[in-house]
């Protein structure tokens, strides 16, 4: 941590569970393993009907009740439930983790996402991600997750998220402006929302190319990452049956209504992003390209053109 760093900061995990006995307790382990312990634990459970609440419980007697807080979900999904965590642990810490159940942490993951964050702004909402490590359901490794190559940006998160939730650590700053701005928009996903809201509101993002995080693939998973090929193509069909379209619809109604706290350029590129997905070809693709909008690599950028192409983004 720099100088200006006078108090240690402390960092609240904001954990949410349903149904996770199989692995929750190695989640759990990883915590206490950190290599920075000024931590607390705020686990949102959604209606378990496994072991869960007594897995925590059984943490909860071991850390004490200073250390492992206890509450009840919204019963609304997962990205409701990161919501409605991080609504309930605004305040109580300097920043902020989001935790899959299932996953394991590198024993730095927490002390290096600060080291990484420690030049941002007390004031600038400031958000960390990176890469994971997928792993199988007996931790045997697979692949690593995309490397992101380009500097985020809104330009970037507009159509595209370069950090998983499980990867996330997030200032006072961004956590405000997380509790904020999602009260009233519905989520595709907290993360994805995460990255568009505080790289349109002219925070800052640090991505890390180091995994922090053994990220669990099994078919519990409700977003995981699969690089395959077959997964691939999956992702093109669902393209074309219309799926990004309407995830961008979703995006773009909640962006307008927190449309005056984007800077005076991320205004201007969203505005021209939602025209172009009003309109027909070739207006749409001179927006799109006047708006600067891109993916990560020229190929799934040229994709994205082409899915302009017809209409689908």
């Amino acid at each position: 941590m720099t100088a200006r760093a006078t108090v240690r900061p402390k960092i609240a995990i904001l954990l949410c569970t349903h149904n996770g006995e199989d692995f929750l307790e190695e989640q759990l382990e990883s915590y206490e393993a950190q290599t920075w312990d000024d931590w607390i634990l705020i686990a949102s459970d959604d209606n378990s009907t496994d072991r869960t609440r007594e897995i925590l419980a059984r943490y909860q007697q071991r850390w004490g009740e200073h250390k492992l807080t206890i509450i009840c979900g919204p019963a609304r999904g997962y990205a409701a439930n990161f919501a409605w965590v991080t609504h309930y642990a605004r305040g109580l810490a300097d920043y902020y983790a989001w935790s899959d159940q299932d996953d394991i942490w590198y024993p730095d993951k927490l002390e290096r996402a600060l080291q990484l964050m420690s030049e941002i702004p007390d004031d600038v909402p400031g958000l960390y991600c990176g890469r994971t490590l997928l792993v199988s359901t007996d931790n045997q490794e697979i692949t690593l997750t995309m490397l992101a190559t380009k500097p985020p940006c809104f330009a970037n998160a507009l159509i595209q998220n370069i950090g998983g939730g499980n990867t996330m650590v997030f200032n006072q700053a961004a956590c405000n402006l997380l509790a904020e701005t999602t009260r009233e928009i519905q989520l595709i996903s907290h993360d994805w929302w995460a990255y568009m809201i505080v790289t349109g509101c002219g925070g800052r993002v640090v991505y890390d190319p180091t995994p922090g995080v053994r990220y669990r693939q099994h078919d519990g998973n409700l977003i995981g990452e699969n690089l395959s090929l077959p997964a691939r193509l999956f992702r093109i069909r669902q393209l074309f049956k219309g799926r990004f379209r309407q995830w961008n619809a979703v995006h773009v109604q909640a962006l307008l209504i927190h449309r005056d706290r984007l800077t005076k350029e991320n205004r201007r590129i969203f505005d021209l992003f939602a025209k172009t997905r009003e309109c027909w070809v070739p207006a749409n693709l001179l927006l799109l390209r006047r708006s600067r909008v891109h993916r990560q690599t020229r190929m799934s950028t040229l994709g994205l053109y082409l899915a302009a192409l017809f209409r689908k983004i």
